[in-house]
């Protein structure tokens, strides 16, 4: 669940009314099947506490739910259940659940370096390579079941509304986790040994067992080690993908900055010093991209150091994308579509798959102030957002006048507090 920023009563009660006024001006869709959903809430409050099992039956309740209680936070359930209002998960009686995927931007390997703008970025990137890859492709699931939400605060929602997933148990959706995260891919999995005939001018696969080392018994030439085709399917292609970028990369920093890489691997200095020069100074890092033929660096076997960084970099570039308690929790709660986040304001986007490329939550998930209402704020630390059309910046002690949406942010962040006025 969200973290929520401790704010002073005058502060929480300006919040709330902002929300309020959202809430009343714009018409949030409800969720499909929404007589099976149960909806929690965290309201403004200084100690505030969830409050759960509500029940709304009809679009008018769900609507007037909104408007009442302003919450600070809203989320529904990713189940549907017989009895959505009950106080226990017994009693509920469930009935199956949506497929989700939360991808947080701070679960990203070098999200720790980035500010809040460059993880956005990120997690972005990472999100049309779990859907592209893994959703629509490995899994095939239809796009029309699949719904993407941009949660307001790190990350994103994928909802999978696909009714084949519907009646998933816990463990069988962990199964879905382990293979986005590629648990127990072996590195090697991507080596396709072969012979090469040079004499009948044709290529024979290698039979399982024989000597991948490169032995010739009488009669057959030496087992040729290829990598699997990048457009091959599942985690094959994938690593196979993962080594040529990563060959690829050595070579635009050159010799001495993949030695660096190398041993931070785990290479000895002299070690990294012969494959930094094989790879990059004799081009075998290009000829291995040009033939996919492991071969090619005469005979010698990639360093296990190198084969255990492209899994775990292929890895890496999901793992942290998918928060895996929340793909396997059957009772999750989620963040509800076009409400806003009480810990930044923004909205709640639901988006299109062609819209996430082109979509920027500085601009686009930022409320609108067309009565041009502003606040006055202090800054409490030092602030740099790219808002869009105009970023905005402060310094500790600094004082702005803000639209009121920019000020709703910074005081939600705890970035910025509101001016007093003048007694």
């Amino acid at each position: 669940m969200a973290k929520t920023v401790v704010l002073p009563p005058p502060a929480l009660a300006w919040a709330r009314s902002e929300f309020l006024r959202y809430y009343r001006s714009t018409p949030v869709a409800p969720p499909s099947r929404l007589a099976r959903r149960e909806f929690a809430a965290f309201p403004f409050a200084t100690e505030t506490m969830m409050r759960r099992h509500a029940m709304l039956r009809t679009a008018e309740e769900f609507r007037a739910f909104l408007t009442r209680e302003a919450p600070r936070h809203v989320y529904y359930s990713t189940a549907y259940y017989r009895y959505p209002d009950a106080a226990s998960m017994a009693a509920k009686e469930w009935l199956g659940a949506d497929l989700i995927f939360d991808l947080d931007s701070d679960h990203l390997r070098g999200a720790e370096q980035l500010d809040y703008a460059g993880q956005l970025k990120l997690v972005k990137t990472r999100l049309t390579d779990l859907v592209d890859d893994f959703l629509f492709g490995d899994f095939g699931i239809d796009p029309r079941a699949t719904e993407f939400v941009f949660s307001g605060g790190r990350g994103y929602h994928v909802h999978i509304h696909d009714e084949r997933f519907l009646p998933l148990t816990s463990p069988e959706r962990r199964e879905l986790v382990d293979y986005v995260l590629g648990t127990g891919v072996e590195g090697l999995k991507i080596l396709r040994p072969r012979r090469s005939d040079v004499a009948a001018g044709r290529t024979l696969g290698g039979a399982d067992g024989e000597d991948e080392g490169g032995g010739s018994p009488r009669g057959r030439s030496p087992l040729i080690r290829y990598l699997a085709p990048p457009d091959s399917p599942g985690w094959t292609g994938r690593s196979t993908r993962a080594l040529l970028q990563l060959l690829t990369h050595w070579d635009a920093i050159g010799a001495e900055g993949a030695r660096t890489e190398m041993v931070g691997l785990g290479m000895s200095a002299a070690k990294a010093r012969t494959w930094s020069h094989l790879l990059v100074e004799m081009h075998g890092g290009a000829k291995i991209r040009d033939s996919l033929s492991l071969d090619a660096l005469s005979g010698q076997q990639l360093p296990t150091e190198i084969v255990r960084e492209v899994v775990e970099g292929a890895k890496i570039g999901v793992q942290g994308e998918t928060d895996a308690p929340v793909t396997t929790d059957i009772h999750r709660l989620i963040r509800l579509p076009g409400s806003l986040h009480g810990g930044t304001g923004f909205r709640v986007v639901p988006l299109d798959r062609d819209a996430i490329a082109g979509f920027d939550p500085f601009r686009d998930a930022l409320l609108t102030a067309p009565d041009g209402r502003t606040a006055p704020v202090v800054f409490r630390e030092s602030v740099h957002y790219p808002f869009r059309p105009e970023p905005i910046s402060g310094t500790p002690g600094a004082t702005d006048e803000l639209p009121t949406p920019l000020a709703l942010f910074l005081v939600l962040r705890g970035e910025a507090e509101l001016r007093p006025s003048p007694a």
